[in-house]
């Protein structure tokens, strides 16, 4: 049975109660190359816009950081085979526990997403957030834990980095990618 199209309201509620309060960056863009990666960084570098016109996620510091002559703030300028060497594919279920795992702090979190009273309210936000990209969305990950498994369990250990795509001191990131779209979901720890 094929799942009923999201709604805006309902994607942008689900995102802001999940990642709002967290240093993150969240925005979608368009599939205009037949390489995903080049979409992909077209988004890192905000270069296109939501194809919805759905919200975005993107914190002041990165703002202001685009606005002094750095267009892929806080990303390195990175090119097509910079992104597809530094990521992995996980599958579907893997992805929600990922960016269900952002909506925590990285060190600081008293109750990481596996032992929060919200748990099943996270995870289920996650997944209203990915619903977005259909049923046949790739996922691919920055995580380390991706380097030898498709299907990490991310809920199981602390929110770690991977391979880094900023100067920040950790960062780590979600690819969505569909026949229409790529979400570029990433999460830093700037301190």
């Amino acid at each position: 049975m094929p799942t009923r199209p999201i709604r805006a309201a309902t994607w942008e509620a689900a995102l802001l109660r999940l990642l709002e309060d967290v240093y993150t960056f969240v925005w979608s863009g368009p599939r205009l190359h037949e390489d995903w990666a080049e979409d992909v960084r077209a988004v890192m570098e905000r270069s296109v816009a939501d194809p919805r016109g759905w919200s975005v996620l993107e914190w002041q510091i990165d703002k202001v950081g685009r606005e002094s002559g750095y267009p892929f703030h806080p990303f390195r300028a990175l090119n097509a085979e910079d992104l597809r060497s530094g990521l992995r594919p996980i599958t579907a279920g893997a992805a929600v526990e990922l960016l269900a795992s952002f909506a925590q702090e990285w060190w600081f979190e008293g109750s990481p997403v596996r032992f929060r009273e919200d748990r099943d309210m996270v995870l289920a936000d996650a997944r209203t957030v990915l619903d977005r990209f259909g049923p046949d969305a790739a996922f691919w990950t920055s995580s380390l834990l991706a380097r030898t498994c498709d299907a990490p369990d991310f809920l199981a250990r602390d929110l770690e980095g991977g391979h880094p795509f900023t100067d920040l001191m950790m960062d780590l990131g979600l690819i969505a990618v569909s026949a229409d779209e790529v979400g570029v979901f990433w999460s830093f720890n700037a301190h």
